[in-house]
């Protein structure tokens, strides 16, 4: 008999012979049957869980390939996110309410999930109002992977003066006189972003736990029930794995992990893998936590940089005997690997040591892939698939999309990346977000990207040719992404066998206007059959959580990602914003929603320049 029982959904289960249903059993963690109400209803016993999901839409748990959880974890209670605002002057807001929250020697972080094109104003703060809204509590704003922000506070955190020189492929901004402004430039590499941030104080290991616990819940909140870790700069195997690892032991993990391991050593990426590779078996761990080999920085000198306000970097002579020692290694242990990689020129280079060395070490049956190739080239898709590789891909474009356009222009842009193009030469594609730094962690930012071709500032990159249907764009979130940890026989669809992982969403994916799709919640989120996440009239079944800590972190003053659509402000014409949102505006919880009213008379206003928008789209 089942344990649980879903009835009156509507319930995509991507699985070809039964596409759709209104009900669904779980037995022992996995699907038990998927059909109607009265065939479901007839598995449950005495003791089965029964939910009435209400005639919303069900989907198969979305799984990010490339997110940067472990290290998120750590430091999600730290951040103050800017995810979804859509005003600056709402963003300075928040920042200035937090700055004056938090006690020293803390820092206020804004580390990326953002760009300056998401607000109506178009812009980053400047420096002199960073410092006008945090005089004297450090603040540090990471946009993207090309610059930071620094106010004269954190200046003096990190010791900057005018004697502090700038590192290979980062400057620091001066004055006249010599000292730092404040501002920090990637030229192109973020070294120097990454340094400067690893600075700042961290949690104590208690707090890191309720931290990572905490984001596991964001993503839950988001439908998210599984990822691929891709380790990340300053996140150190073992020691910055003790807390998922102790999470794993206590049962206390809701998220579904496959990680990798991510050198940290430049000029010693081989020592790491080989004492890596002696402690690991490939694919070591169980369902809920598993090694999934190398990456996605495997040597230092292929690491190609996505900051599109810079050129495409040459990389060195040592890229091919530096990878070829390293992928060698890993095709004799068997380990899997990935590898980051933005431009067709690296790509093409990457191949050339791949194929050398599939000849005499087949690759085929490591899953093995790459991330990004938001400018691969038609040939190089066919040589990763005559490999038996496969491609990662994130919604980077819809937060960089803006910059690529004034560099390499609209031909360019539009097959950046050419996700129709992979699809159609059979390549396995996995979806993403490669969140914290770069973009949000937010899937549904991902999914509007795929399906409607638009950043996040709006500009329309793409053609049709190069879209995808939303059930398309959702299978490469689930089904898709499964394949990067060779687990597609085992989640992805909502089969009889597979992990019962799914969530009942808070608007219709299929059918909401596409401006809708980035502010779609789950409302009741399931993984092995285990209520992790609820909402609403469904928040009762789920699992108390921790209240945040510490008691200042941003998260637990204004959330995660900031939810609010183009759909919603119209709707609350001539409201307050109170009212607009039935009485409470998520994003502003400090109450000043109710102060003013919408300015329908001033396009500026309305748009949330002169105040609260985090109603707009």
């Amino acid at each position: 008999m089942a344990d649980l029982i879903v009835l009156n959904a509507r319930v995509t289960t991507l699985d070809p012979q039964r596409p759709s249903a209104t009900a669904l059993a779980v037995a022992d963690g996995r699907v038990l049957a998927v059909g109607d109400d009265a065939q479901i209803a007839a598995l449950a016993g005495p003791g089965t869980q029964r939910i009435d999901a209400g005639g919303r839409r069900l989907i198969p748990g979305l799984n990010d390939s490339h997110i940067h959880l472990i290290r998120g974890g750590l430091n999600y209670h730290l951040e103050l996110r800017w995810d979804g605002v859509r005003s600056l002057a709402d963003a300075m807001a928040m920042l200035s309410e937090q700055a004056a929250r938090t006690p020293a020697p803390q820092w206020v972080r804004v580390v990326g999930g953002f760009s300056e094109h998401q607000f109506v104003e178009k812009r980053l703060p400047t420096l002199e109002e960073i410092n006008a809204a945090a005089p004297d509590t450090p603040v540090f704003i990471l946009h993207l992977y090309d610059r930071a922000l620094l106010n004269r506070a954190a200046l003096r955190a990190v010791g900057y003066d005018r004697n502090s020189l700038d590192p290979p492929g980062g400057r620091i901004e001066r004055d006249k006189a010599g000292n730092p402004t404040g501002l920090l430039l990637a030229k192109p590499n973020a070294l120097i972003l990454y340094a400067t941030l690893a600075k700042g104080p961290k949690l104590p290991i208690e707090y890191q736990r309720n931290s990572t616990r905490h984001f596991m819940r964001e993503l839950n909140r988001l439908g998210i029930t599984s990822v691929i870790d891709a380790g990340g700069g300053f996140q150190n195997y073992p020691d910055d794995y003790r807390i998922i690892r102790e999470l794993h032991a206590d049962d206390q993990l809701t998220v579904r992990i496959a990680y990798n391991l991510f050198t940290q050593n430049k000029g010693g990426e081989l020592a790491d893998f080989e004492r890596w590779s002696a402690l690991l078996a490939p694919r070591e761990g169980d369902d809920l936590l598993r090694h999934n080999g190398a990456g996605e920085m495997l040597v230092f000198s292929a690491a190609d940089f996505e900051d599109f306000r810079e050129p495409r970097p040459e990389l060195p002579a040592e890229l091919e005997p530096d990878l070829e020692r390293v992928v060698r290694l890993l095709g004799e242990r068997r380990w899997p690997f990935r590898i980051h990689a933005t431009y067709d020129e690296s790509i093409d280079r990457i191949l050339d040591v791949y194929e050398r060395v599939d000849r005499e070490i087949p690759l085929r049956g490591l899953n093995w892939f790459i991330d990004h190739a938001e400018t691969i080239s038609d040939r190089n898709i066919e040589r990763i698939g005559a490999l038996g590789g496969g491609i990662a891909i994130q919604h980077r474009m819809a937060y960089q999309g803006e910059y690529f356009l004034q560099r390499y222009g609209p031909d360019a842009l539009r097959r950046t990346p050419p996700v129709r193009r992979m699809l159609a030469a059979g390549v396995p594609v996995g979806a993403g977000t490669d969140a914290t730094r770069v973009a949000s962690y937010n899937p549904w930012v991902a999914l509007y990207w795929l399906s409607t071709g638009r950043t996040v500032g709006g500009l329309a990159m793409y053609g049709d040719d190069n879209l995808v249907e939303r059930e398309q764009a959702l299978r490469l979130y689930t089904q898709g992404s499964a394949w990067f940890s060779a687990e597609q026989t085992r989640k992805g669809a909502l089969i009889p066998g597979q992990f019962a992982d799914f969530a009942v969403l808070s608007a219709d994916y299929f059918s909401v206007a596409d401006a809708e799709i980035p502010a779609i919640t789950s409302l009741l989120t399931v993984l092995g059959g285990r209520v992790v996440h609820g909402d609403g009239e469904f928040a009762p079944l789920a699992p108390e959580l921790p209240a945040p800590m510490p008691d200042w972190s941003p998260v637990g003053r204004f959330g995660g990602y900031q939810p609010g659509t183009l759909i919603q402000a119209v709707a609350g014409l001539g409201q307050t914003h109170a009212q607009a949102h039935g009485g409470a505006c998520h994003a502003h919880p400090h109450g000043h929603a109710a102060r003013h009213a919408v300015p329908l008379a001033d396009e500026r206003g309305f748009w949330g320049a002169l105040g609260c928008s985090c109603f707009a789209f």
